[in-house]
């Protein structure tokens, strides 16, 4: 099956400033995180891309921008808003700060599939959606492009970090334990018998991820899974 190359969007005005962006428009990358994903089109350079997906929000089209420059073939990105961020609600736009002096900040951190955001969504709500985007892009890119394709979406943290736990078979609560930095990269190959994380926030070179095709199709090559540091 195909394996997805899931990229968090490079640093951002929010993330600078320590405040919970969510669906705020106009958020876009800072210096530092235009500079990251001018870095992630020759990361990636190495790998046949045959899709690249986007969260519908700035910052992440800013992130595949650089990508889609040198890859014309790629064309423009398809959207999809499950990919898009969590509805934190009245969360959205506050200090981080002051949230972690909330009481649901803890069930956040401890509890997540009991977290629901005032006036927006749940935890649970948003691991329905993103994989479930997810297995249907994986699905209809093998049904197109081949078994050994390999595709790039770009998302945000808790999307990331959902996805993930689902491929580790890990319940949501444990979802706070993945770590994935500003325009790192996760990458997961779904197989029949179960998904193989291969990477996991990567911020270093790719070129490992281009497909063998001698490897054994049942074995992903490369399946030692590397983890960033936040």
């Amino acid at each position: 099956m195909p394996t997805l190359l899931l990229v968090r969007h490079g640093r951002s005005t929010a993330n600078t400033a320590g405040t919970l962006a969510g669906w705020t428009p106009g958020v876009d990358l800072d210096d530092t995180g235009r500079a990251q994903a001018a870095a992630l089109a020759g990361r990636l350079a190495a790998i046949p891309l045959v899709q690249a997906v986007s969260s519908p929000l700035e910052r992440c089209r800013q992130t595949l921008e650089p990508l889609l420059a040198v890859r014309p073939e790629l064309g423009p990105p398809a959207e999809d808003e499950r990919l898009g961020e969590c509805h934190y609600g009245e969360w959205t736009g506050r200090p981080l700060a002051e949230l972690a002096k909330e009481p649901l900040w803890r069930t956040v951190q401890d509890h997540a599939a009991a977290a629901a955001f005032p006036g927006g969504e749940s935890l649970r709500e948003l691991s329905h959606r993103t994989v479930s985007a997810v297995r249907e892009w994986n699905a209809k890119i093998a049904a197109s492009h081949g078994e050994d394709a390999v595709w790039v979406a770009c998302s945000h943290g808790d999307v990331i970090k959902a996805v993930v736990a689902d491929a580790l078979g890990l319940h949501l609560d444990h979802f706070q334990r993945i770590s994935v930095e500003p325009c790192s990269v996760t990458a997961i190959r779904y197989t029949p018998q179960r998904p193989f994380v291969l990477r996991m926030g990567d911020t270093g070179d790719l070129s490992s991820l281009a497909p063998k095709s001698s490897a054994d199709p049942a074995t992903p090559a490369g399946d030692a899974v590397v983890g960033g540091t936040a």
